[in-house]
């Protein structure tokens, strides 16, 4: 497969002590020998090797930038053409300056993702892997990079390329029954069937069942903290940040909109929103917010409802527990450095089994205990295991689904004795499904889609 020859800045714009400009395409050396001068020409060095040198104006011979060059020569390189990568200082104006000498000789700009589409492309990498670039520079968490990292290495790819193996192998046995059926007895193949279909079936549901652990990975667990004016729902937000993000005052209302942070607890990747004070007010602003809050709950896959230890429980906090009915949910009870007055027994009772964690956030107690919460209620168990293979993305995981459906269909079309060459366009489409993973089988406007989501020089 041919391409032009593409360029773009790979490093973030801005000042810094390095920026690399990255070439790929037939043209590379030779677009990049008109700019560079140093001991040899890049045709002629070694592949792999960084070399010092300037790039200069062709025109004048004016010298632009003092630069480390790297030459790598194709198949051996990220896009599998040759490329060269130009390492210049940091600054806006001498970055841009030499981008332009490159687009200038021949090079076009890159569109954004599209040095990891001409990767897999040319069949360096597959859709899956390619897709794991972008969440290794999104990861949040360590283990969110763990995951990428797995993904990247091929490790999906791997056990996805071992069910459609099976699912092939099923497909031409059926083909064979159907085409010389004097040499194979349909109960043979249908025997067949049913054992190649349950071995595809458990294989897709191991990997379904760390698809909610996975997503939440790699985009986050969106967490709202609600609860009345003044309570502490601020504080909580600076105690998982580690930083004075938010207004902390003891005038109610201060929090007039949703606050946003990430945050990373215990490995679980949190999108953290702390909302207004949920009240009746006359405040126009206010009740901007609050509205914004009862809204933003109803989204949440976690919410942190937080409850005055020194109050009586009221009517609106009642109503916190109604509206946040149905999402994981864990009570804190701040304040407990105060007397009680709270009504601990009416807690428990409409807080059921969820988490009751007590907080005394002015004194920094009890963060500890809400951490481990969160961990527990969304990492816990067998799923925890370091060799699973993590499923993350949305799109990897409605294939999976769709896929597990067609197999489910295979086998109940076994079971009522269906001819097996209606089992076959199931089985057929099971295994369709599982190739749009890898991109195997994928349509050129979704892969334009997916590309087109990268940073720019990705």
């Amino acid at each position: 497969m041919e391409f032009d020859t593409i360029a773009a800045i790979s490093t973030p714009m801005g000042e810094g002590a390095i920026a690399i400009i990255r070439v790929s395409g037939n043209d590379a050396l030779h677009i990049g020998d008109k700019l560079y001068r140093g001991k040899k020409r890049l045709c002629e060095v070694e592949t792999h090797s960084i070399n010092y040198g300037h790039i200069v104006d062709p025109e004048t011979e004016e010298r632009v930038e003092e630069v480390m060059v790297s030459v790598l020569l194709a198949p051996r390189t990220f896009t599998k053409e040759n490329m060269i990568e130009i390492n210049c200082h940091g600054g806006i104006v001498s970055v841009n300056r030499v981008l332009q000498l490159v687009l200038k000789e021949g090079a076009r700009l890159a569109e954004p993702g599209e040095f990891t589409k001409r990767a897999f492309l040319n069949g360096r990498i597959d859709l899956s892997q390619a897709e794991s670039v972008m969440d290794l520079i999104r990861a949040k968490s360590d283990r969110a990079l763990n995951v990428a990292m797995s993904q990247l290495e091929g490790k999906l790819s791997k056990r996805i390329q071992k069910l459609r193996r099976e699912l092939l192998e099923t497909v031409a046995h059926v083909e064979v029954n159907i085409d010389y059926p004097e040499y194979d007895a349909e109960e043979i193949t249908v025997n067949i069937l049913m054992e190649k279909a349950e071995i595809v079936q458990n294989g897709i549901n191991r990997l379904l069942q760390t698809a909610e652990q996975g997503k939440i990975l790699r985009e986050g667990l969106s967490t709202v903290i609600i609860g009345r004016p003044n309570v502490g729902k601020s504080s909580l937000l600076n105690s998982l940040v580690h930083d004075n993000k938010a207004i902390v005052t003891d005038i109610p209302g201060t929090t007039r909109d949703v606050i946003e942070e990430y945050v990373n607890v215990r490995g679980v990747p949190l999108r953290l929103l702390d909302t207004a004070g949920i009240r009746e007010t006359e405040d126009i602003v206010e009740k901007l917010g609050v509205e914004k809050s009862r809204k933003v709950v109803s989204k949440a896959e976690l919410v942190l409802l937080v409850l005055n230890y020194n109050e009586e429980l009221t009517t609106s906090d009642e109503e916190l527990f109604e509206i946040s009915q149905g999402s994981d949910r864990i009570i804190i009870i701040n304040k407990t450095d105060l007397p009680e007055k709270i009504d601990m027994k009416r807690v428990k009772m409409l807080a059921g089994n969820q988490f009751i964690i007590s907080t005394s956030l002015v004194n920094d107690e009890g963060v500890d205990e809400l951490e481990e919460a969160i961990k527990q209620l969304f990492f816990s168990g067998e799923i925890e295991s370091e060799d699973l293979t993590y499923v993350s993305n949305s799109r990897h995981i409605a294939l999976l689904n769709q896929a597990k459906k067609a197999v489910d269909d295979a086998m109940n079309a076994i079971n009522e004795g269906m001819p097996v060459d209606m089992v076959q366009i199931d089985i057929t489409r099971a295994w369709e499904l599982l190739g749009e993973v890898i991109g195997d089988s994928v349509h050129e406007s979704l892969i334009d889609q997916l590309f087109s989501q990268f940073c720019l020089g990705k």
